[in-house]
């Protein structure tokens, strides 16, 4: 096979360069030649594109002949991880897990191994075998089919897995691959790529499940090319602080599942475990009577969970600008919700500082936390603590309406099953079976007079 070549192409204009140059000549863009290869040899690049394919290239069949039997997810022992999987493990499917470092990606996969019924291989690129046998010995992960590669360069491994023949097949990490065909450093967009598509393709020949690692940037996003996501089947996200128990698998991309459901994971002595009632564990330390903090059903994919939000508010002194700080939130939705309680509440939210938190280490996405954050903000505000058994849910538009979202009656089965006995949700919201009572409001402001509040509003602001 020939020697791939090695150029920077412009991704404006598409130019070639043999070396790198910081403005292209062509179109007079600066910073946009990226790193690339360029092969000779039609084969090599028909077989790759072919490898990328899920049925083998020049094939036709009719779709109700096509045999389904073998593209079942297979589970993977593991609960939460079948969850956000969708079922398991599909055969030829390839996966790809980031986090941070610590964060326990090596963790997981070496109980996910363990817990596999069959061969498997755990190729590390990163740690000798004798560590990770150290990792598996405290993981209680030792057993006879698993197997240990301690090897960076790709045509060894593969070489492997042709003498091993294993029903599973986990890459630690995809970034420290290497291919000596690909003629570029390791760590490299070339060799990224290039170690990626070529265990793509064994993948698809072999109808064997592959896990990669991939390594995260300083903004929490997947390293390397972004052809790197497009390529697999599933990418994952493990995230969490590494000193906090708590630990959150997320997908964002998902071919044979959906990508809204939320694994969690808690780390112990043994590793990680599954967490069969997240909202009693995040709920756990609440302290009841402080001003700023309220319980809100929110949901993750279809499981309901109870977060508690926290918001302190602080005068500021002089002329200095005030500050805006959100944990587990959308900073930009808490400045467009703060700046909705200033204008219709006549809140002077311009004098304070707001720092807003959810608790337990949980990123809340949905706009059904909105009015939940406004009451904590007006609760912060006037000093006036909630009353501990209130949860409260709804969307808050921009004229200080609250609208209705989604699966209400889960999120008041939840609030009801952990025993809190009222909760403020959207005038629209459907009727509810749980044994809850419902105060029904259409504005921000009808919401803190059904909690007793007063605030900082004046008395004669009249609107919303």
């Amino acid at each position: 096979m020939a020697r791939l070549r090695l150029v920077y192409n412009c991704s404006d204009c598409g130019a070639s360069y043999p070396k790198w140059n910081g403005k292209c000549t062509a179109c007079g863009a600066w910073n946009t030649l990226v790193e690339d290869v360029e092969d000779p040899n039609a084969d090599s690049i028909a077989s790759l594109a072919a490898g990328m394919a899920l049925v083998p290239a020049g094939t036709a069949q009719l779709i109700g002949e096509v045999d389904t039997t073998h593209g079942s997810p297979r589970s993977t022992g593991i609960s939460e991880l079948d969850r956000v999987l969708g079922g398991g493990l599909v055969p030829g499917s390839v996966t790809l897990l980031g986090g941070e470092p610590g964060i326990g990606k090596s963790t997981l996969l070496l109980q996910t191994l363990a817990a596999w019924p069959g061969r498997t291989l755990y190729v590390s690129a990163e740690e000798s075998a004798q560590q990770v046998r150290m990792r598996a010995e405290r993981l209680d992960a030792v057993r006879p089919d698993l197997w240990l590669l301690a090897e960076t360069v790709l045509p060894h491994v593969i070489k492997t897995m042709d003498e091993l023949s294993p029903e599973l097949v986990i890459i630690d990490s995809i970034q420290t691959m290497i291919d000596p065909e690909l003629g570029s450093s390791p760590g490299s967009v070339v060799q990224v790529r290039g170690c990626a598509h070529k265990l793509v393709m064994e993948a698809k020949k072999r109808n064997v499940p592959i896990i990669l690692v991939g390594h995260v940037t300083k903004d929490g996003g997947l390293a390397g090319p972004r052809v790197l996501e497009h390529v697999v089947d599933t990418v994952l996200q493990f995230e969490g602080e590494r000193h906090h128990a708590l630990r959150l698998l997320r997908a964002s991309k998902n071919r044979f599942g959906p990508t809204t459901e939320l694994g969690l994971f808690e780390m112990v002595e043994q590793g990680l475990q599954g967490v069969p009632d997240p909202s009693a564990l995040f709920l756990a330390d609440r302290q009841t009577g402080n001003p700023g903090s309220i319980v809100v059903p929110t949901l993750e994919g279809q499981r309901p969970l109870m977060v508690e939000l926290q918001v302190l508010t602080s005068e500021v002194k002089g002329d200095t600008p005030p500050r805006r700080n959100a944990q587990g939130l959308d900073n930009n939705r808490l400045g467009m919700l703060l700046a909705v309680l200033g204008q219709r509440l006549s809140q002077p939210l311009g004098k304070h500082d707001v720092y807003a938190s959810v608790v337990g280490g949980v990123k809340i996405t949905e706009p059904g936390s909105d009015l939940g954050l406004c009451l904590a903000v007006l609760s912060a505000l006037g000093r006036e603590p909630i009353k501990p058994d209130v949860v409260a849910f709804g969307e808050v538009g921009l004229g200080g309406e609250v609208r209705q979202v989604a699966h209400a009656s889960r999120r008041l089965a939840e609030a009801a099953r952990l025993g809190f006995s009222t909760a403020i949700v959207p005038a629209k919201s459907p009727e509810a079976d749980a044994k809850i009572k419902l105060i029904r409001v259409n504005t921000v402001r009808e919401a803190m007079k059904a909690l007793g509040m007063t605030g900082n509003v004046p008395k004669h602001t009249d609107d919303f």
